[in-house]
């Protein structure tokens, strides 16, 4: 059976080892148009923060140990189209020779790429975006080269807060920059103003509600033109999201979704039998709402490219599916969300009741405790518990997986006010934070 594999990060290399240890005798290929494979591209932000740290630290595994598994790693190959008919996929090396590969089973697993808003100017030097460990490559070596003390970020959202802290940390000016005026537009605003402030505290200038008209090369480096505004910049970085690497699929004819990510049920395949999807390119099923949604998560690619393996070597699995839980962290808060926003509820038929509570990471009186602000939404018609969002100094990260099980299992909020969570004055008071939150949504409801 000759297994085939178009990508070689998270998704695509899960699911190529899993089928190596499933089935030992099965023909793996994996075409992988860049250099790099298996990377910990979460990590870049923090990479880019320490001038000492090598890019690479962050490969998890080099191509050759997946080589020396008997995977057959087709390394700076680009794959360009699927022939269903003929179930073969073709493409081009880096010198431009063409490529074909037969397959029996195929895993597409393009993952995401940076979405280039339409601005004058983008794909100047000095313009950058961060994807890719190539583009943290990139962006390294052009602050250790050039005098960098002023960039621009477009984007608000977790990539450039991110990025935002790591240029601080390197004493350069960040201002940020971006057409909608809602900092982060899933947020709660009493959340949403604490991240503000904090970003405020650290010197990066904001300007929410503002469009960037054109980006022009400039005598000491680049200009970016915002009507009223124009603001002076060293390095541009693009952070205004992702969008999913689906052309290939569509045009082989598979079915496509939200957001144009590929359609997949829940084993993983596509509208053609013989070909999966997994990672960021494709779409998933949440949890709370039932339906079909796209949340590009390392987690789920890994998770989802594990069960593409196993449906595949004949091991039938079913992933339930995802409740988008994130975190990030802005300078020295810790953000984290889980679930659905209050919009995101009400789009979805719910009767969404929202509760904003204030409580603190320790027991009172316990020394180092800061506040924690919870945002817990939950349905008015059934008591489910819909959704939590989370900002505070500490505590927060791993808080947040509480209500994420709890969504996982369809738990009301009633029922949530019944969890027996962990106390111990250092770290956090006896009611924790959740439970005084869900026992005043129960209230509310």
């Amino acid at each position: 059976m000759n297994f085939v594999v178009i990508g070689g990060d998270a998704a695509g290399m899960s699911a190529a080892s899993r089928a190596r240890r499933t089935v030992p005798e099965m023909r793996i290929t994996v075409i992988e148009k860049t250099r790099d494979v298996s990377f910990s591209a979460c990590g870049m932000p923090y990479n880019i923060a320490d001038p000492t740290r090598p890019m690479d630290d962050l490969i998890v595994r080099q191509a050759d140990a997946f080589q020396k598994q008997g995977i057959d790693m087709m390394m700076g190959h680009t794959a360009q189209q699927i022939d269903r008919n003929n179930r073969t996929v073709t493409g081009v090396t880096e010198s431009g020779k063409p490529f074909a590969v037969s397959y029996d089973s195929l895993l597409i697993a393009t993952g995401a790429s940076p979405f280039a808003p339409d601005i004058p100017g983008v794909g100047l030097p000095g313009v950058m975006v961060l994807k890719h460990l190539e583009d943290g490559r990139r962006i390294k070596s052009f602050i250790q080269k050039k005098t960098v003390s002023k960039v621009v970020i477009i984007g608000m959202g977790y990539i450039a807060m991110e990025m935002a802290e790591a240029l601080h940390s390197r004493n350069i000016q960040v201002s940020m920059i971006k057409p909608r005026p809602a900092l982060l537009p899933w947020m709660n605003d009493q959340l949403s103003s604490v991240v503000l402030k904090e970003l405020e505290s650290k010197g990066v200038s904001l300007y929410p509600g503002v469009a960037v008209h054109r980006i022009e090369q400039a005598a000491d480096g680049l200009m970016v033109h915002c009507g009223q505004i124009d603001l002076e910049a060293d390095m541009v970085l693009v952070a205004t999201g992702v969008l999913p690497n689906s052309r290939m699929a569509d045009e082989a004819g598979l079915e496509t979704g939200i957001s144009q990510s590929i359609s997949t049920d829940r084993n993983l395949r596509t509208s053609d039998p013989a070909i999966y999807a997994a990672g960021d390119c494709a779409d998933a099923f949440h949890v709370v709402t039932g339906k079909k949604t796209w949340i590009p998560l390392a987690l789920r690619a890994n998770r989802a490219g594990w069960a593409a393996a196993d449906n595949i070597c004949g091991k039938p699995v079913e992933l339930p599916g995802i409740v988008g839980t994130a975190v990030f962290k802005v300078f020295d808060l810790e953000v984290a969300r889980t679930g659905l926003s209050i919009q995101e509820a009400g789009d979805a038929g719910f009767s969404p009741v929202e509760v904003v509570i204030k409580s603190r990471s320790r027991a009172h009186a316990h020394p180092g405790s800061s506040d924690i602000l919870v945002h817990m939404l939950g349905d008015r018609s059934s008591g489910r518990l819909l959704g939590v969002q989370m900002v505070g100094r500490e505590g927060v990260s791993h808080r947040i997986n509480a209500p994420a099980v709890a969504l996982h299992t369809h738990m009301t909020v009633a029922d949530f006010t019944q969890m027996d969570l962990a106390y111990a004055p250092p770290f956090g008071p006896v009611w924790d934070p959740l439970l005084t939150a869900a026992n005043q949504l129960v209230k509310k409801l």
